[in-house]
C-alpha cells in the first residue's frame, strides 16, 4: 500500500501532525456524535490533530461536521430500508476512503463500527486503528476477537470497560475517558421566559419532568409514563416532556412508542405527554424543566446526565452502567432500573421536596465542571490517538 504520511489533500497546511479519519455508521446524532463533536469543537485539540469523517453524506451529523469544517467522505454501511451491507461491501468503500485520505489514525466511533473495523483491520497495516466503545452489551466470541484487533479502545465508563474486558478484552488495551460537555452551552439560565416561550400552553405553577433521548427499550420510557400516571392524580400540574425520536423501524420498536402513548390515553391523560421529538436546544429545554428523569435500563455513561448536571437541574435516574460515575445519591436522586413502583415513590418524594432536589443539582453541577469538562476529553482522546500513532511509527 501507499506510504500515508501525507495528508489528504482537502486539509490546508499547517502545524497539525497527525491526521485522524472518524467513522460513523448512522447520519443522526445521538449521545455518541454529540460527544465527539464537542471535542471537535476544543481549539488546542484543532491546532494539533486534523480530521476526515467518513459516514453519511447527508443528515443531521455531516451538517454539524462540516460546521466545524470536517470534510465527509461518504460511508453507506446500511442499505436505504436499513439492514446492514455485506461486509466485502463496506470494506471496499472504506478502502478507496483510507488510500485517498491516507490518515495515520483510524478510529470508529461507535461499539458496532469499532467490531466493522477490527474485522478489516488487517487490510490497513501502516495505520494505527482504534475504536469507542460506548455500550453496555452482551457480545459473541467473534465480536470480542474482532474489538481485540485493533490498536487501543476508549470506553465511556470504568463501567463500560469492566463490561468488556470481563468478556475478553485485554485490560491493557481499553482506556477510560469520559465524555465532556461544554459549560458555554449547558448552564443555568432563566427559565421563565424558556417556559413561555418552549411550552406556550402550560401556567406558571405547572411542574415540568424532561426526558431526552431515542425511544427505545433499554431507555426505559415506557416505565416513567407507567409511574407517572400513578402521580397525576395527586399532581394534577404534572408535565413530561419527551424529546427523542424511535430510529428503528422494527415492530416491537413501533409497539414500544404507541404503548407510551396509551398508557395517558388510557388513564385520561395524553395532555400530560408532550412528545416533542428531535430538538437541538436541549440546552433551553434543561433550562425551562424542573427536573431530568433518566428511567434507562441500561447506561454506559448518559451524556444527558452531564448536560442536566451542568445545567444545575435536579436528576433522578436508574443506578445503571456508569450512572455513579456522574452522579452519586448526594447529588441526585438514584433508582433501581425497571421498578415502577420504586420511581413513582421517588419522583413523589422529590415533587413534594423541591429545596432537596435544587441542593443535590448544585453538588452535581460542580461535579461536572470539575471532571468532565470537554478541554479534559479532548486532552485525552488526543494523547489516546497519539499513543496508538506512535506505536506504528506516526
Amino acid at each position: 500500500m501507499q506510504s500515508r504520511h501525507h495528508h489528504a489533500p482537502e486539509h490546508a497546511p499547517g502545524s497539525a501532525s497527525l491526521h485522524v479519519l472518524l467513522l460513523f455508521e448512522f447520519p443522526s446524532l445521538s449521545g455518541g456524535e454529540h460527544s465527539m463533536l464537542a471535542v471537535l469543537d476544543d481549539q488546542k485539540l484543532r491546532a494539533h490533530l486534523l480530521f476526515t469523517a467518513a459516514g453519511p453524506a447527508d443528515g443531521p451529523l455531516a451538517a454539524r461536521l462540516r460546521e466545524r469544517a470536517v470534510p465527509v467522505r461518504p460511508l453507506s454501511v446500511r442499505t436505504g430500508v436499513g439492514t446492514r451491507r455485506p461486509v466485502a461491501d463496506v470494506f471496499q468503500q472504506l478502502d478507496r476512503i483510507v488510500r485517498t485520505v491516507r490518515p495515520d489514525v483510524i478510529h470508529a466511533n461507535s461499539l458496532a463500527m469499532s467490531r466493522l473495523l477490527g474485522e478489516l483491520r488487517n487490510a490497513w497495516p501502516d495505520c494505527a486503528c482504534t475504536g469507542h466503545l460506548r455500550d453496555i452489551m452482551k457480545l459473541s466470541g467473534r465480536a470480542v476477537n474482532h474489538l481485540g484487533c485493533l490498536d487501543r479502545l476508549a470506553a465511556v465508563s470504568r463501567a463500560t470497560r469492566d463490561c468488556h474486558v470481563q468478556q475478553g478484552l485485554d485490560p491493557r488495551s481499553v482506556d477510560v475517558i469520559y465524555n465532556g460537555v461544554d459549560p458555554e452551552r449547558f448552564r443555568t439560565r432563566s427559565a421563565s421566559g424558556l417556559r413561555r416561550r418552549l411550552l406556550p400552553g402550560l401556567d406558571p405553577d405547572d411542574v415540568v419532568l424532561l426526558t431526552v433521548g431515542q425511544i427505545c427499550l433499554r431507555k426505559g420510557q415506557l416505565d416513567l409514563a407507567r409511574a407517572l400516571v400513578r402521580l397525576l392524580p395527586t399532581h394534577e400540574n404534572l408535565h413530561w416532556i419527551l424529546l427523542g425520536e424511535r430510529y428503528s423501524g422494527k415492530a416491537e420498536s413501533v409497539d414500544y412508542e404507541q404503548q407510551i402513548h396509551s398508557v395517558f390515553a388510557d388513564a385520561g391523560r395524553s395532555r400530560h405527554l408532550w412528545c416533542m421529538g428531535w430538538r437541538a436546544d436541549v440546552q433551553q429545554w434543561m433550562n425551562a424543566a424542573d427536573c431530568l428523569v433518566h428511567p434507562a435500563r441500561q447506561e454506559p455513561l448518559g451524556r444527558v446526565l452531564l448536560e442536566a448536571a451542568a445545567s444545575e437541574l435536579p436528576i433522578v435516574a436508574t443506578d445503571v452502567g456508569g450512572t455513579r460515575e456522574i452522579v452519586d445519591d448526594r447529588s441526585a436522586v438514584l433508582v433501581p432500573a425497571g421498578n415502577v413502583d420504586v420511581l413513582a415513590e421517588s419522583l413523589d418524594r422529590c415533587l413534594r421536596d423541591r429545596q432537596d432536589m435544587n441542593r443535590r443539582a448544585r453538588r452535581a453541577a460542580a461535579t461536572v465542571r470539575r471532571s468532565f469538562s470537554v478541554s479534559a476529553a479532548a486532552a485525552a482522546l488526543s494523547n489516546f490517538w497519539i499513543r496508538a500513532a506512535a506505536a506504528h511509527g506516526r
